[in-house]
């Protein structure tokens, strides 16, 4: 009988102090107090919340969050940078198959980085995709040549450091760049979204991995085939680089979003044409034919290329 006496205890204090105080209101102990929900600063305008999720900005505190107790670690220490290829197989093969198969209106850091972004994935692909195609442009002039009698075939080793010097400049320093004009522009236009370093060096190196299977490609030696597959993998890894940079700046003067995502495309254009123009495009260059003296004392002049 208790909760019945305490009931009615809790009738007559709150009848005694209606009768003191008319305008006082009572909350019972027993029922829950609905806390109202943050109110955005702003008011959303219509068709705002689909470039919301697709940019991140609901999660972007959470994600903050999460990413400054994830690396915590003094940057001096092994853990610090551990942190940066803390991810599985399955997390990797994800992310390739998403840069290979872009879907249109799925921004790639939004599904694939932001949770983890890593830099085991971008290491590995542009360290492939060096060997590639170095070895797929060596393989390439052998068959070109193939049948001469005045060739010679000579592995031309140096290809691999121009390779790597190209590639890891291009994933490295092109990132750099946009992200400190992302960050300029933050400063100056309040709905431009700043990604992080590490994850523009993610997209940049996930959207390289389809050039490994072209580059393999690329040995056929037929410069129309060639180019077709050239421009193919380029409209693939070229659509992830758009659909996810251009959310993020085109809040911003039309013209410097425009020339922001052109300048974009326009460098991983001539990454791509100046690797197919050099390592298996090259123009054949003609040596002075050597004159070889003959027994009878005429002279024999040899072709060779």
């Amino acid at each position: 009988l208790s909760p019945v006496f305490c009931l009615f205890a809790e009738f007559d204090d709150a009848a005694n102090l209606l009768a003191a105080n008319p305008d006082a209101t009572t909350i019972s102990i027993d029922e829950p107090v609905e806390i109202p929900k943050n109110q955005h600063g702003r008011l959303q305008e219509p068709g705002r919340e689909e470039d919301d999720e697709l940019l991140g900005t609901d999660d972007s505190d959470k994600t903050e969050l999460l990413a400054g107790q994830k690396k915590s670690a003094p940057f001096w220490t092994f853990e610090y940078y551990q942190t940066f290829f803390d991810v599985d197989t399955y997390q990797v093969l994800d992310r390739i198959k998403g840069s290979v198969f872009p879907v249109p209106g799925k921004n790639f850091v939004r599904l694939y980085i932001r949770s983890n972004p890593d830099l085991y994935g971008p290491f590995w692909i542009c360290a492939t995709l060096v060997f590639t195609i170095a070895v797929s442009g060596n393989l390439s002039n052998f068959f070109i040549h193939l049948g001469r009698p005045t060739y010679h075939y000579v592995p031309e080793f140096r290809k691999v450091s121009i390779a790597a010097t190209t590639i890891y400049a291009y994933a490295w320093l092109v990132p750099l760049a946009l992200w400190g004009f992302l960050m300029w522009r933050n400063s100056k236009v309040m709905n431009i979204v700043s990604y992080s370093f590490l994850e523009i060096v993610c997209v940049y190196g996930y959207s390289l991995f389809i050039y490994i299977p072209t580059a393999i490609l690329w040995i056929i030696p037929q410069k129309v085939v060639r180019w077709v597959l050239m421009i193919f993998s380029l409209c693939l890894s070229g659509s992830v680089l758009v659909m996810t940079f251009w959310p993020a700046v085109r809040d911003d003067n039309r013209r410097i979003a425009l020339a922001t995502v052109g300048t974009v495309v326009l460098l991983h254009a001539l990454l791509a044409v100046g690797c197919l123009a050099y390592f298996f495009d090259a123009p054949e260059l003609d040596f002075p034919a050597p004159i070889i003296p003959a027994h009878n004392g005429t002279t024999v002049i040899t072709k060779s290329h």
